[in-house]
């Protein structure tokens, strides 16, 4: 599964460890996602949802959909 994480994150001008504890995971849990290694579950799912205001239809999406 692919996702804009980094992107947004970025966007706030957040560090991996900013959004790890705004999420309560680690930097490394953040770094993960990110590259496509670790799918969250659907509850972190939601809670980066809400921190983005977003859907999370809007965040993460197969390979085969364009961001």
């Amino acid at each position: 599964m692919r996702n804009k994480l980094k992107v947004l994150r970025a966007e706030r001008d957040w560090t991996q460890a900013d959004l790890a504890a705004a999420l309560d995971v680690t930097r490394q849990t953040v770094n993960a996602i990110e590259k496509g290694k670790y799918d969250p579950s659907l509850p972190l799912a939601f809670k980066i949802g809400r921190l983005f205001e977003m859907p999370i239809e809007q965040i993460f999406f197969s390979g085969a959909e364009e961001a």
